[in-house]
């Protein structure tokens, strides 16, 4: 009998990549999502339903969707307890959550409320109705702060307190300190905290992709948007960086290979419980390739995937921004045999064919 995984947030740009990931698994979950469309479409499930070939009464079993705000328990532990009674999860992942940075600073009460209320409200109705005890969380590089400098970024890098510049990445840790707790509480649990870097492009087939609401927070969908005639430039915020170009560089991975990390994440966990029973852990693994890219690197490798002059414009820079930041994803590769297989390349030429494809995002479609 095919096993279920709950995804909170699924039908969000790494939340719908990562729904497809499980549904093509050898293991052939079958997915459960909550999601509020706050900041997605439903129609990124439409698109991955399309991608697999799934059929109208397949999906009733093999892909549901429930519109339901996670910040009103009583709704979700309807949505969870009652219209899907019966089903036990594999795991969840939990990816629920209002995301853009600069949003974040200008209401952060709004961030601090959402973010951390949906997920007391997540936790204690699967452990309350033991729904599940295997839970990946959705967490961020930005818990890193600026890492005092000190490249590449580990696990053992310290995180959280002032190093955090945003509402939004001290969600995330907030989050991820609630969650030690909660395991410190209730051993058997698994809980894996994932911590990205940078995600960009989109499925080859570029049915789904990145679409963010108004202007984009993240440098590659800007970048995309000018590329597509949606904005007439990118703006460079600085070139004085200590960086091979002047520009800030960051770690870039691909979005597919980001998915498959939380496919491996529920494979470990379950092989680990496998291994002792009851006994789950705890464990954090940063999520990058290691390689770091610069603004201007990035736009060029974005030209070679278009194949016209994307323009750009220096401008100063901005608060907060730090001059170099990439990841040690070693541990990953160790402990869940993960790894980022797909290049700069192909990250702009698949984002390139969603943009292409999709020049207003999931609009023509909503």
């Amino acid at each position: 009998m095919a096993k279920t995984v709950l995804v909170a947030g699924g039908s969000g740009y790494i939340g719908s990549h990562t729904v497809l990931s499980l549904l093509q698994a050898p293991e052939n979950y079958n997915v459960v999502v909550v999601d509020n469309l706050c900041n997605s479409s439903e129609v990124s499930l439409d698109r991955v339903s399309q991608i697999i070939g799934l059929s109208d009464d397949d999906r009733k079993t093999r892909l549901q969707f429930y519109n339901v705000d996670m910040c009103d328990k009583k709704a979700l532990e309807r949505t969870l307890v009652k219209d899907c009674a019966g089903l036990e999860y594999e795991a969840c992942i939990h990816f629920a959550g209002l995301k853009a940075v600069g949003e974040s600073v200008q209401i952060p009460l709004k961030y601090y409320s959402n973010n951390l209320i949906s997920t007391f409200n997540l936790l204690s109705i699967l452990d309350e109705q033991k729904l599940c005890k295997q839970l990946v969380f959705s967490s961020s590089a930005t818990v890193y702060g600026d890492a005092d400098g000190k490249m590449p970024i580990t696990e053992s890098t310290l995180a959280g307190g002032s190093k955090i510049s945003n509402a939004y990445g001290r969600t995330k840790f907030m989050i991820e300190e609630i969650l030690a707790d909660f395991h410190a509480s209730s051993k058997e649990w698994s809980i894996t905290i994932l911590r990205y870097f940078n995600p960009i492009g989109s499925h080859p087939s570029g049915l789904i992709g990145e679409d963010p609401n108004g202007i984009p927070n993240n440098l590659m969908p800007y970048v995309s948007q000018v590329a597509v005639g949606r904005r007439p430039h990118v703006t460079v915020y600085g070139k004085d960086y200590e960086t091979h170009d002047g520009t800030g560089v960051r770690d870039y991975i691909h979005v597919v290979d980001l998915a498959e990390g939380h496919l491996s994440a529920i494979q470990y966990m379950s092989n680990k419980r496998s291994g002792n029973g009851t006994c789950g852990e705890y464990k954090i693994f940063n999520l990058g390739t290691g390689n770091g890219y610069s603004v201007l690197d990035m736009i060029k490798a974005m030209e070679k995937a278009c194949g016209h002059e994307i323009k750009y414009v220096i401008g100063e820079r901005r608060q907060g921004d730090i001059g170099v930041c990439y990841a040690d994803a070693s541990q990953a590769r160790i402990e869940m045999g993960w790894t980022a297989k797909r290049n700069l390349d192909e990250m702009c030429k698949d984002l390139w064919c969603w943009q292409s494809k999709n020049p207003n995002g999931f609009l023509g479609s909503k």
